[in-house]
């Protein structure tokens, strides 16, 4: 059995832009509210990130209308770009983003996590320490070496390390998500360790057909590998948990026409991305409570956790989370509309009834 993913509260975010630098990940660290920080998705090398290219929007789930400006990611995204005033701040806003992963490399973030060592000390800290998910990405041949940077690090951290595996940005050039395709998702478990150290999970994209989450559940038990032997093991036990969902990708946000050129693309390009938040919320409670009863219903799967992301901004999204499945609930979307203060808010939402 993998070793088990638990923290306590079961709130964290999940890996976003708003995950990317030192002082993000020390107020997620220092937020009373969160019971385990992610990263943002790093390469072994950094991802070469262009601000030209790479931006993100907020918008109005209502109406599809984009709030002004977009936004490359750190230094240039804070929240007194979308809105000065706190109260507007409640109202929910979606974003749709073009970005990549972090131009931070995996070793930067390994450096940045020891350097928050005294933070955790700190009387402030919450006790025990946090738990830090690595978010991370690669070819098949690389993630091994991610798991053995990670599991080598463990040993000296002292904050419980967790390795998450993204299978699932839309956005990257001739690259789609490789968790909706079986030879893909497979060839990323078979290169995994058959034991860790840490627990290991994987960041799927949404599902939105039953054939979809029967990929990922006979990936997971290993069935499309016809020269498996019967007593092999699944290849979800090398797993403790999966992090559904990611942005969906294939949306486009168009700005309000003007007299002279009509609709225009808000992002560069073709404008088109993955889009996260509110509206996405009752797709990944689909995602959330499908793989729950699949999960269920097969011993061999009845151990992984799922961290439900999408869509959560209050105490009423954490609560529907919870009740379809999720073990913790991740945030997003609404940490870079409000910041760390969200997580004190849901927490006030619930009067802290985890």
């Amino acid at each position: 059995m993998p070793p088990k993913l638990s923290f306590h509260p079961p709130l964290l975010n999940s890996a976003s832009p708003w995950a990317t630098t030192e002082a993000h990940l020390r107020a997620l660290l220092l937020c009373p509210s969160t019971g385990a920080v992610t990263t943002r998705t790093s390469l072994l090398d950094g991802f070469p990130h262009d601000p030209e290219r790479h931006r993100y929007a907020f918008f109005d789930p209502a109406t599809g209308a984009p709030v002004p400006g977009t936004f490359s990611g750190p230094p240039e995204d804070s929240n007194t770009n979308v809105v000065a005033d706190a109260n507007a701040q409640q109202q929910p806003l979606a974003t749709l983003n073009t970005l990549g992963y972090s131009p931070l490399p995996l070793s930067q973030y390994l450096a940045i996590i020891s350097s928050l060592a005294p933070a955790a000390a700190s009387p402030s800290a919450s006790a025990p320490p946090k738990t830090f998910i690595i978010s991370v990405t690669g070819s098949p041949a690389e993630i091994p070496t991610c798991h053995g940077l990670i599991s080598a690090f463990s040993s000296s951290c002292p904050f419980p390390l967790a390795m998450e595996i993204n299978l699932s940005c839309p956005n990257i050039a001739n690259l789609p998500p490789p968790a909706y395709s079986s030879s893909s998702l497979m060839s990323y478990l078979d290169a995994l360790p058959s034991e860790t150290p840490i627990p290991v999970g994987i960041k799927i994209p949404p599902y939105t057909h039953a054939g979809q989450f029967d990929t990922l559940v006979s990936s997971l038990l290993g069935s499309e590998s016809e020269w498996a032997p019967a007593s092999a093991s699944a290849p979800a036990s090398k797993l403790s948990f999966i992090t559904a969902t990611n942005t969906l990708g294939s949306c486009l946000l168009l700005d309000s026409p003007n007299s002279s050129s009509g609709y225009q693309e808000t992002l560069p390009g073709e404008g088109i991305g993955g889009m996260a938040g509110p509206p996405l919320h009752p797709l990944a409670l689909g995602n959330v409570a499908a793989l729950r009863r699949r999960f269920d219903a097969d011993p061999r799967l009845r151990h992984l956790d799922i961290i439900g992301v999408g869509g959560v901004y209050n105490g009423e999204g954490y609560r529907r989370m919870r009740r379809v499945g999720a073990s913790a609930v991740g945030i997003a979307t609404a940490l870079g509309r409000q910041g760390v203060q969200v997580f004190a808010s849901l927490e006030k939402d619930i009067n802290s009834a985890w």
